[in-house]
């Protein structure tokens, strides 16, 4: 399936960087007129100005998505500029990954997470809720995570939060059958997306590595010291170490580049050779 994509309005929260910024330029070199919402404005522009600069069609939007006004201020943007929201994207997210014990250092990230995975996950939901139905047709895409799976040591408001979003998304696909398709997305552990700046306590991966903690580490310090050998990120290799972000935003685009009447309504992407165990 192809060519579903052109024409198609769609925001995406998290746009700055990360995967919404890859889903972002590959929707829009498709075709697609695409909102870029981030609650920094100026990262946002530059993506929108890069996709502009290569003939597409994009617009910035400073949104912090735990405001349901500004979210739904969001929507009404590409409402305004391109007359649709086609599809809404809530990737905006954090992971302050830490033990219980570390509960001084990291409530404060605990709570922020909290506003951030779920409440901003709704937020997206409700804002494009109204004007999904009034169209007739739509789809949300959540993001969600491998943590949201089972609930593992060291990344217990994390891994609720993603399991959260798996309870959204599914008790709307269920209410919404025949008029908003939605899909969850849950990537695996990708290191090079920033995400892991978040982490509290890097010590805390080990709930999802488990027994691979010792090989993961190792293989951490030897990508930041440019001595992992480069045969095992070759994503053509059986033991792929670690999976590169566009793995996960062709995964997105996937999704969405589908017949109306076709809904992807779950996609989990791994390396072959990751050290995640769920």
């Amino acid at each position: 399936m192809s060519g579903h994509i052109a024409g198609k309005s769609i925001i995406i929260t998290g746009a700055g960087g990360g995967f919404g910024s890859l889903v972002a330029r590959k929707a829009a070199g498709m075709g697609a007129s695409v909102t870029l919402g981030d609650i920094d404005l100026a990262a946002a522009q530059g993506v929108a100005d890069a996709i502009l600069a290569e003939g597409g069609k994009a617009q910035a939007v400073a949104v912090d998505v735990r405001d349901l006004a500004q979210v739904k201020a969001l929507v009404a943007a590409s409402l305004d500029a391109y007359g649709a929201v086609d599809v809404m994207i809530n990737n905006a997210g954090i992971m302050p990954l830490a033990f219980f014990s570390d509960h001084e250092a990291a409530y404060p990230a605990w709570e922020r997470c909290i506003d951030i995975n779920i409440k901003g996950v709704l937020n997206g939901m409700v804002a494009a809720y109204d004007p999904m139905i009034a169209a007739g047709r739509g789809q949300i895409v959540n993001i969600s995570s491998i943590y949201g799976n089972f609930p593992v040591i060291g990344a217990a408001v994390y891994g609720a939060s993603k399991s959260a979003v798996n309870f959204l998304s599914e008790s709307l696909r269920v209410e919404s059958r025949g008029r908003i398709k939605v899909t969850t997305i849950k990537p695996t552990g990708v290191p090079t997306t920033g995400l892991s700046g978040t982490v509290v306590n890097q010590a805390a991966g080990i709930g999802i590595v488990a027994h691979n903690m010792p090989d993961f580490m190792d293989m951490v310090g030897q990508m930041a010291q440019g001595t992992f050998p480069a045969e095992r990120l070759d994503p053509e290799a059986i033991d792929y170490a670690s999976l590169a972000p566009e793995h996960i935003a062709d995964a997105v685009i996937h999704a969405i580049d589908q017949p109306w009447g076709v809904s992807i309504s779950e996609v989990t992407v791994r390396a072959a050779g990751d050290h995640f165990v769920l």
